[in-house]
């Protein structure tokens, strides 16, 4: 029977159409993926693709082979996945997608307790504000917000996020406190643009009674593209900024920020985990999730990240 890595470097290339696309699915180089295939091709006898500077092409028997290996591949990679150490501990590296800032404010603490827990499981997690093909770049689970939910992936919500008012209190020293969103506008604000669109966001606020109020912004402090900058700036004293709460808990639990109207927020929707919906996932993966869970509940995360 040939190696593992020899089938999945040959599936992995045919679906990605190139050595490249492959190796960034398997965590490999594009030579070892190409190694691997050759060796496969040298062992089979047939050539499996049509090599070529700009793509990958399957050749007849290349289609046939992939045809007859395609489920049968999937069904040992779940085995080999579900197999625990000798003494039944989950093992083996665990590949997780999570935003930067959140992951390294509320996830990364976590990794001591994880890895004491589960010595066995290797971490390979991924900081990125980008959301990733789970299934097609081989990921484990992924935590973020606003994602397009694809078929054959599982989706539980951590928590809604609400973003706030805040400045510093050496910003605020001798300053009225605004008590309704309209008289923001006096103050120094810093904004956010939006990447995608360029669009400079507007700032429409919810009271917790219902009641919303859209913010007219006519001089602002300073515009940046990245929420954490935003938040390095509140804390420098140069304005009041709107942020998620997941960029500001610390420095509010610290002192060095203070809320503004603090019965008004935005809705920045939810933050989920994610993860293949197979049947029987693979225990270092069941065993992330329910840490995971577990300690967001424990920690009440949820109550956190919401106002009221």
């Amino acid at each position: 029977m040939e190696p593992l890595n020899h089938l999945e470097s040959f599936v992995q290339s045919a679906d990605g159409g190139s050595f490249s696309a492959a190796a960034r699915r398997l965590g490999l180089t594009p030579a070892a993926v190409s190694k691997n295939v050759a060796r496969l091709e040298a062992r089979l006898g047939v050539r499996l693709f049509q090599r070529s500077t700009r793509r990958l092409t399957l050749t007849e028997g290349g289609e046939r082979f992939l045809a007859q290996i395609g489920g049968a591949l999937a069904t040992l990679q779940e085995a080999v996945a579900g197999v625990d150490t000798d003494d039944g501990q989950p093992a083996g590296t665990l590949k997780v997608s999570m935003g930067q800032a959140f992951g390294r404010e509320h996830v990364l603490p976590m990794m001591g307790d994880f890895l004491a827990r589960y010595p066995a499981i290797l971490p390979d997690w991924h900081f990125d504000n980008q959301q990733v093909d789970l299934v097609g770049e081989g990921f484990d689970a992924a935590i973020g917000g606003g994602i397009e939910l694809p078929a054959g992936l599982v989706a539980r919500e951590l928590a809604r996020i609400h973003v706030v008012a805040v400045a510093s209190p050496a910003y605020m020293e001798g300053r009225k406190r605004p008590r309704h969103p309209s008289e923001l506008a006096a103050l120094d604000t810093l904004l956010r643009r939006s990447s995608p669109t360029g669009r400079v966001r507007s700032w429409t606020l919810r009271h917790s009674r219902g009641e919303e109020a859209t913010v007219d912004l006519p001089r602002p402090r300073a515009i940046f593209n990245d929420p954490e900058a935003i938040a390095h700036a509140a804390l420098m004293g140069l304005g009041v900024a709107m942020l998620p709460m997941p960029f500001v808990e610390r420095g509010l639990r610290g002192g060095e920020l203070v809320r503004l109207l603090p019965e008004w927020f935005q809705d920045a929707g939810a933050v989920w985990l994610y993860y293949p919906s197979k049947k029987l996932l693979p225990p270092k993966t069941r065993v992330f999730i329910d840490f995971v869970l577990e300690r967001f509940r424990n920690e009440k995360f949820a109550q956190r990240m919401q106002v009221g």
